[in-house]
């Protein structure tokens, strides 16, 4: 499988069924461009090395298998569709995206469930001509498995696996003997904590025939490598085999600042499993909070080996703008090397800061990918083709009319369906990859019905956003910015500004990131840009603020009256 095939599966996403000339009260956007940069990020790189996150943005939780030459990583989507978003590599630095594994209406019903439920922690595996992926639904049935000959697509209809019960995060192993396991979190035996955040690591032999689980399923970790130290949430758990050995990683901490990779061995895959002789394996839990520009909470790493036999973890981490969790473009996919010592790998020292640029793998030389996941870079959607790329996603639900590409632009029919409401608003947004990122579009909307507005919305989950719309107020077309920030809040949010809009023509609409403050501008047709609002209070946005897992997506948006 050569690169140049996945280059031209890059205009492939959301095809839609219809298009045409617009209608009275639809919202048209002639284009989208996305621009973005990190302050911390170096200048230049070398030619032999690569930026750290390789995959930037809202791409957490990310599993890796190799086949071959080629390498494919999924990561999670949550509340998110298409979801389950699937890249193809040959470097492990210049990643593609190739398809969405969860991409057809119907196949996932989060309900009212917030964003942040959905597709947590996927594993991708790949055996005998046969890729597997691995996942957890919430609200939406629980654990099940999709498969493909070709990862690119198209992915099968879920298979469920009621065996596995409650617990997350399940990953695949096939062992050289030809059967295969499936491992995941859940509660230990019994289904008591001994204390707060206290889980288990399960496995059970898995018939990747019939895709179902077969046999008892054994506990194998019991709170993590210390119980003593009562470790909180034990996840994400991986199997390989090397030397003999079934090695079992897993992180520790939770997804926050305690984040941690552990590492355990075992003689068979049911144990028993003893601990390395140095845990964690990779952490910034042991790193002055207070340094500059930190790259916080890595963890949730998956190892993989090349065709020259050298060992790469790819992992989540965050890059906060200031202490903590107060970051906006969520977890994100980070690559390191693994080292092995005395029988045991190990991803960074103690006390060693992720670096933000490394040596490339001793791999054949690639050229960079078509859309850049990495680095400062500019992308410009004209929506001309009969697909949204890959990369848009929308909350909730696939099977929705409410939109259509047309003569060149994304329009959308507004619904009675806010931000707040849990539900499947209009709204195709994409990730916010950079601290400092803006977000600009083109838009010919004419409201004429009170409360129907459409612009742009920046969204972190149902509780916390910013919609930033044009609408009618006082009979007047008008620019309004209201936000949400929190559960407190009203559903309909706050207004914060609101600007008269010269005319009845197209608007150009501009949103602004700067680490934890948001502008909002307007241009309409010749002039240059105008201020709306200024040093709009971001944090609300922050993971440590509006919680969950996810980073900030920004689109277009439009919302009718009720």
């Amino acid at each position: 499988m050569r690169l140049g095939r996945w280059a031209s599966l890059l205009a492939v996403g959301l095809v839609l069924g219809t298009s045409g000339v617009g209608y009275a009260g639809e919202a048209r956007f002639d284009w989208f461009e996305y621009r973005g940069s990190d302050p911390a990020d170096p200048k230049t790189v070398a030619a032999n090395a690569y930026r750290n996150p390789i995959i930037a943005g809202f791409y957490p939780d990310p599993s890796v298998t190799r086949v071959g030459e080629d390498y494919y990583l999924v990561n999670s989507s949550f509340g998110w569709l298409p979801g389950l978003p699937v890249f193809h590599s040959r470097d492990l630095v210049n990643w593609t995206q190739i398809s969405n594994a969860i991409a057809r209406p119907g196949l996932m019903n989060f309900g009212q469930g917030g964003l942040t439920g959905g597709l947590f922690a996927p594993a991708i595996s790949y055996h005998e001509g046969l890729f597997y992926i691995v996942n957890t639904s919430f609200y939406s049935g629980g654990n099940f498995v999709v498969t493909a000959k070709d990862p690119a697509g198209p992915w099968s209809d879920p298979v469920w696996l009621p065996d596995l019960r409650d617990g997350i995060d399940p990953s695949l192993f096939f062992d050289e003997d030809g059967r295969a396991w499936i491992l995941n979190n859940d509660l230990p035996e019994g289904d008591k904590e001994a204390y707060d955040g206290h889980r288990a690591i399960w496995i059970q032999e898995f018939d990747a025939k019939n895709l179902k689980t077969i046999g008892p399923r054994t506990m194998i970790v019991n709170g993590g490598v210390d119980i003593s130290t009562k470790p909180g949430y034990v996840e994400g758990p991986h199997l390989y085999k090397k030397d003999g050995f079934y090695y079992l990683t897993a992180a520790e901490g939770g997804t926050g600042t305690s984040h941690a990779q552990m590492i355990w061995r075992a003689p068979t895959p049911t144990g028993p499993y003893t601990p390395g002789p140095t845990n964690p394996i990779l952490t910034q839990r042991d790193l002055d909070p207070k340094r500059p520009n930190p790259i916080e909470a890595a963890g949730h790493a998956d190892l993989v080996e090349t065709q020259k036999g050298d060992w790469w973890a790819v992992f989540l981490a965050v890059r906060p703008y200031a202490g903590g969790e107060m970051f906006n473009t969520g977890r994100e996919t980070f690559l390191l090397p693994v080292r092995w010592v005395d029988g045991w790998p190990r991803i960074l020292p103690p006390g060693t800061a992720i670096p933000r640029q490394h040596l490339k793998p001793d791999l054949p030389a690639q050229p960079p990918a078509a859309i850049p996941t990495a680095g400062p870079f500019t992308i410009r959607d004209e929506f001309e083709g009969p697909t949204l790329p890959l990369y848009w996603m929308t909350p909730r639900r696939l099977d929705g009319a409410w939109w259509r590409l047309s003569e060149g632009a994304l329009v959308l029919t507004p619904q009675a369906v806010t931000l707040s409401d849990r539900a499947s608003p209009s709204l195709w947004a994409r990730r916010q990859q950079h601290r400092d990122a803006s977000f600009t579009t083109e838009l010919s909307f004419t409201p004429d019905r009170p409360g129907e507005r459409a612009g742009l919305a920046v969204v972190q989950n149902d509780e916390s956003w910013f919609r930033y719309t044009v609408e009618r107020l006082d009979g007047v077309r008008t620019l309004v910015v209201a936000v949400r920030a929190g559960e407190n809040d009203p559903k309909p949010g706050r207004i914060l500004a609101r600007q008269p809009v010269p005319g009845e023509g197209p608007l150009r609409l501009r949103v602004t990131a700067r680490g934890g403050s948001y502008d909002f501008a307007v241009g309409t047709g010749q002039d240059g840009w105008k201020p709306v609002l200024t040093d709009a209070d971001g944090t609300i946005l922050s993971t440590a603020i509006a919680r969950g897992f996810m980073g900030v997506l920004v689109g277009p948006y439009a919302e009718a009256g009720r």
